[in-house]
């Protein structure tokens, strides 16, 4: 009888758990289906909010440290928080035992990225829109976009790997790497491309500061929070409670750092609304060529889905806090390159959401 009575319980608690579980389901995929439709509002609301209330954007703007907004650093704290809750040490040092994602990263980056950048603003600067735009302004236009090539992602790229479903571990180990690379090949890169042949500017505590807020602080307090968890309660225990319940606070994260983005640059977009959509059309033809090599690439090399995305979805990805802070020093607040740096902030987030869907989507063909 005791046995029987076992049994019930034990079948109760199984349908309560699958119950969850296809609720969970049912939420993530209404966020999935719906996706380009909060994407809209996020950015409508956002652009409606920086033009309507521009006070709302002054005030947001004064809390900034090198550059770096501490709104949005303080949403993407939080965003990165339930990332790193899933970081294992243990399997980060597993990560040097498949060294050709780190090379795929490494040499699209730095080989490639900055040079179809180049190209392609060329191109559409001088040939497509030689009549659209003034000469002067072509040139400036060239070089922000020349300065969004030469930032590849530090921290966002850990969003889009967790929306993926892949190796956030590798993911972390990449973005390590590259913000270490950046501070070696960022100037001499910029130099050559941009032709200063004055010093140029490599903004070390926006670089700090950005690497702090993005992947240091949520990381030390995401690794700790782990530890004591994991020692009192266990890892499945962790797990299940914590992990699994805070799974809708990245999207939601994305969402708020979406509109956060659009309110400080909502005047813009009002005023130059021609200027903008012309830059972002060679952006966005950047963004996803970059991630197509990354895809073919990781194919063609036969790395399996967990490390291929991480690895398409950083060099299509912008370090774009950089690029802006580059952008300003060199050209002031007012000039082109500094409006072409913050088009590329506007198409990031966007076009890296249909990205991500396009990874998931062709995740069986990285299947080796």
């Amino acid at each position: 009888m005791q046995k029987d009575e076992e049994k019930m319980l034990d079948v109760k608690k199984l349908e309560k758990t699958e119950i969850k579980v296809i609720k969970d389901e049912i939420a993530l995929n209404f966020f999935d289906r719906y996706l380009s439709v909060w994407v809209a509002i996020c950015i409508i609301l956002g652009t409606a909010i920086g033009y309507f209330l521009p006070e709302t954007a002054s005030s947001l703007g004064k809390f900034e440290v090198a550059n770096v907004s501490i709104p949005v650093a303080v949403v993407l704290l939080i965003m990165m928080y339930p990332i790193m809750l899933k970081i294992s040490f243990k399997k980060i040092m597993e990560v040097k035992k498949t060294p050709k994602p780190l090379m795929v990263t490494i040499i699209i980056n730095w080989a490639i990225k900055p040079f179809t950048m180049a190209f392609i603003a060329f191109v559409f600067m001088k040939i497509f829109y030689s009549r659209l735009i003034t000469v002067p302004l072509q040139n400036e236009y060239i070089a922000g976009m020349i300065l969004l090539g030469l930032a590849p992602c530090t921290a966002m790229v850990l969003v889009w790997t967790y929306l993926a479903k892949a190796d956030i571990h590798y993911a972390l180990v990449q973005v390590s790497v590259n913000d270490l690379i950046i501070l070696v090949l960022f100037a001499p890169l910029g130099k050559f491309l941009l032709g200063v042949t004055t010093d140029f500017p490599v903004p070390l505590a926006t670089i700090f500061f950005s690497v702090l807020f993005y992947v240091a602080l949520p990381l030390a307090l995401a690794a700790l929070t782990r530890y004591v968890i994991i020692k009192k309660k266990g890892i499945g225990w962790f797990e299940r409670k914590i992990i699994e319940k805070l799974d809708w606070v990245t999207p939601l994260g994305l969402l708020i750092t979406l509109i956060l983005i659009f309110i400080f640059q909502g005047n813009k977009i009002i005023n130059y609304p021609v200027h903008i959509f012309l830059i972002a059309i060679p952006l966005i033809l950047q963004t996803y060529l970059i991630f197509y090599i990354g895809y073919f690439a990781a194919k063609r090399l036969k790395i399996p889905f967990k490390e291929a995305a991480p690895s398409a979805f950083i060099g299509a990805s912008n370090f774009f806090e950089l690029s802006v802070a580059v952008a300003l020093v060199l050209f002031g607040m007012n000039s082109g390159a500094t409006l072409a740096t913050v088009v590329g902030v506007l198409v990031e987030v966007p076009v890296m959401l249909s990205l991500v869907k396009i990874m998931k989507a062709n995740k069986n063909k990285f299947s080796f």
